[in-house]
């Protein structure tokens, strides 16, 4: 049976050093264990990179593109199998359709808004996979006081903090995935605080 990751992350190439060696070793680690990756199939940032690494290394990705990113020559060359699709929407669904886990890398508002939405949908029983949030170098700090908080004040209710799991580096994902608590798809019957 085929294994199957999708990576959310930066598209951007002027960010700190510190996340392209994550998303290395992010790749690298995933390759090794037999998975494949889908990711959103750019060519830049941490995307970029990942693709790189994978396919270097032996690896098969599948990018997942709107037709408007690719007419501006955004995708990668580099994929093993690109798929078009025509929007936004339609994209973040394409990418976590029969995926094994879901894995968010630092990024800016595309990132965080793929990952707020999958977490939506797990709290909803619409998925019910591993989220896996790397937090190099802090960079999800916030975003793990923000959930606290949202609990704490019961925007939120306690099961929530089973929905997802943060480390702090690449060489944690697998144990984080395997570990991972099991999330049922009638999460909608408890969603409600």
């Amino acid at each position: 049976m085929i294994k199957r990751i999708c990576i959310f992350c930066s598209s951007s190439d002027k960010i700190n050093n510190i996340h392209f060696e994550a998303a290395e070793k992010v790749a690298f680690e995933l390759i090794k264990a037999g998975y494949v990756i889908v990711c959103g199939g750019g060519s830049h940032g941490l995307m970029g990179k990942i693709i790189e690494t994978a396919v270097k290394n032996g690896g098969y990705v599948t990018g997942v593109i709107p037709e408007f990113m690719r007419t501006v020559e955004w995708d990668s060359k580099e994929l093993s199998e690109l798929v078009v699709v025509e929007d936004m929407r339609e994209r973040k669904k394409r990418m976590i359709e029969n995926v094994d886990a879901v894995i968010a890398l630092a990024g800016g508002c595309g990132t965080l808004d793929e990952l707020m939405e999958v977490i939506t949908l797990k709290r909803l029983g619409q998925f019910t996979k591993p989220v896996i949030i790397l937090n190099t170098n802090g960079f999800y700090n916030h975003l793990k006081k923000l959930f606290a908080k949202m609990i704490d004040e019961n925007f939120l209710n306690r099961q929530a903090v089973d929905m997802w799991k943060f480390v702090d580096n690449p060489e944690q994902i697998l144990d984080a995935i395997e570990s991972s608590a099991p999330w049922s798809s009638d999460a909608i019957t408890f969603a409600v605080v």
